[in-house]
């Protein structure tokens, strides 16, 4: 028995803590081929413990790098714990980009529904179509702007000056009507139309040339231009022409450097 295996054996027995140890048990701690010389090992080549199992016997070469983790598991490397992997930062949502407000457009257009019958308030065909594609093109929406939005319509009866004033603003009243029906019936609100007659107050300018000395019939047919209603429409559009780009400015030459 070498002096090393004596020693340890002598120590645990004073101490009354060892199993008893059989021979092989020896022979193979001290054979070149034991498994951890750090340890005694039985002859089935398991690690002999002192009493009550709970401590292993070690050798005079024992060393902590020669620690098990059945014997000494506060000896033994641990592992170091798999880190988990991180989840991937999602990418943060771009905020939209806020749309911006469509330039408004205010609108004013004029019509003048000329030629109406002496002495009635009627409409004439060719009044209709005119005022027929004066609403379409203001309810079309074109290169420079969308559908007009209308918020007033104001409509003015007038007449030629032939007969009493009375007469004519009566008269002038009731052509405004006309045409306001009319304008209720293509579809436009009522609430925003604003009547009025003003008989022969506003003639067109080139009936001054109409002379009174004229005939009847001549007169009448002279006059025809101030027997009329007046449409004028204010609204709103949204403007669709694009903003021009700021010219960019020409890069500065540097100046030439003067020769010395």
């Amino acid at each position: 028995m070498n002096s090393a295996l004596r020693i340890t054996l002598v120590g645990l027995a004073a101490a009354g803590t060892l199993f008893s140890v059989s021979a092989s048990a020896m022979k193979h701690e001290m054979g070149s081929s034991a498994k951890n010389q750090g340890y005694l090992m039985d002859s089935s080549g398991g690690i002999v413990r002192a009493v009550g199992g709970t401590v292993c016997v070690r050798t005079s070469d024992w060393t902590p790098a020669r620690a098990v983790m059945e014997c000494d598991p506060d000896l033994v490397p641990k592992s170091a714990p798999a880190t988990k992997a991180k989840p991937e930062a999602k990418p943060e949502a771009k905020p939209e980009a806020k749309k911006a407000k469509p330039e408004i457009l205010n609108v004013e257009e004029k019509i003048e529904l000329q030629g109406m019958p002496f002495a009635k308030a009627e409409m004439t065909a060719d009044n209709k179509k005119e005022l027929d594609a004066f609403l379409g093109g203001l309810r079309k929406a074109n290169k420079a702007r969308s559908a007009v939005r209308f918020g007033a319509v104001v409509v003015t009866g007038h007449t030629d000056r032939i007969g009493g004033l009375k007469y004519n603003m009566k008269l002038s009243e009731k052509r405004a009507v006309v045409v306001k029906d009319y304008l209720v019936s293509t579809g436009v609100d009522q609430k925003v139309i604003f009547w009025e007659g003003k008989a022969f107050k506003q003639p067109i300018p080139v009936t001054k040339f109409c002379d009174n000395k004229m005939k009847r019939k001549q007169l009448i047919e002279c006059l025809a231009p101030n027997r009329r209603v007046t449409v004028e429409i204010v609204g709103t559009a949204e403007n669709l022409k694009p903003k021009p780009k700021p010219e960019a400015k020409p890069e500065a030459k540097p100046k030439p450097k003067a020769k010395p």
